[in-house]
């Protein structure tokens, strides 16, 4: 099967073409430091043998997190928890990543400045955020910048930048959001300005060899909004910041959206041939067939399986038994996975 190959980009190696995407645990406490929930979370599904696991969204600043409970990179006493994860999960044989995040107008944490690039709550029953202002946003370019410094240090294979899903980059990139009257707003390449300016910042300090990732949301759902043409004119004025696409859609404001199986692959499909990048298909892929469709058909370079390995770990080695795959398991399970 194609999703058991390998793939290679700069110097990342993976052994297969299985992701798992970042999915927020909600697990830290106010200090936005690792424990050892996250510890056991993530090195289970390295033993389960994911070619590439990125971390959950991880704040750059306090007002960066979603909830409290989020994950930080703020401070460099942050790294030593991360470090210890990575270091056990290549060991059993994944590569990783981490999401770095800023929530924008859906921080939800206490005693927080809520910011955005317009003074437009999320909805009726969200705070209206403060309009940052020019200098403001230099300063949130910074936190990124500074967050990806700390992210190399914890020996990170690759990095993502968290441009979706109705976060703050997200709130620049779609009109639904952004209503600002300067250079932040406007047209494509005014509208995608936060977020390359934030891969301008983190390219001058991430290590030349290992890949930089971007997740959007292709698509708002909402007349007006984002969609997956808006995208890639986007997209195409700064895609040699980038090295991989991870396409996710809605978010940016309440959407009805039809969610099935492979539902945003279209949106990655489409952004891989127009931008002419590889990129990460997401969105309720949870069987091995469909997986091997998108990847044969060249939609997509890499899987991203998020739900399927919260139920179960070990979907990889799974999959590898049940398709009679060859497999390198893990010696200790050998017994269980070597029996037909």
């Amino acid at each position: 099967m194609k999703i058991f190959e390998e793939f290679k980009i700069k110097d990342l190696l993976l052994k297969n073409k299985v992701v798992m995407p970042p999915m927020c645990m909600y697990s830290s406490d106010e200090t936005g430091y690792a424990n050892e929930f996250h510890f056991t979370h993530y090195v289970t599904r390295a033993v389960g043998g994911v070619g590439l696991i990125i971390m959950e969204a991880t704040a750059v600043s306090p007002n960066g997190r979603i909830t409290e409970k989020d994950l930080g990179l703020w401070e460099d006493g942050q790294i030593a928890g991360l470090k210890q994860i990575v270091k056990v999960c290549h060991e059993q044989g994944s590569k990783m990543a981490i999401q770095l995040g800023h929530a924008g107008r859906k921080c939800t944490a206490p005693n927080e400045r809520i910011v955005a690039p317009s003074a437009i709550a999320f909805d009726d029953k969200s705070q209206i955020p403060h309009e940052l202002t020019l200098s403001e946003i230099k300063a949130v370019v910074r936190d990124f910048r500074m967050a990806a410094i700390r992210a190399d240090k914890a020996g990170f294979d690759a990095i993502e930048i968290h441009g979706a899903h109705g976060y703050l980059i997200s709130e620049f990139l779609s009109p639904i959001s952004n209503k600002r009257k300067d250079e932040y707003n406007g047209n494509a390449a005014n509208n995608g300005r936060f977020l390359k300016e934030i891969l301008e910042a983190v390219k001058e300090v991430w290590p030349k060899e290992k890949p930089i990732i971007v997740r959007v949301s292709a698509d708002d759902y909402l007349q007006g909004g984002m969609t997956p043409e808006f995208m890639s004119d986007i997209l195409k004025d700064f895609k040699s910041l980038f090295d991989i696409l991870h396409v996710s859609s809605g978010g940016v404001a309440h959407a009805e959206i039809d969610s099935y199986p492979g539902y945003q692959v279209e949106a990655a499909r489409y952004l891989r041939e127009s931008c002419m990048v590889p990129v990460i298909a997401v969105g309720l892929i949870n069987t091995p067939d469909i997986a091997e469709e998108i990847i044969a058909n060249k939609r997509a370079d890499l899987i991203a399986i998020g739900r399927e390995l919260l139920r179960n770990p070990y979907w990889v080695l799974n999959t590898a038994r049940e398709k009679r795959i060859p497999y390198e398991y893990p010696k200790q399970y050998l017994r269980s996975f070597n029996i037909f």
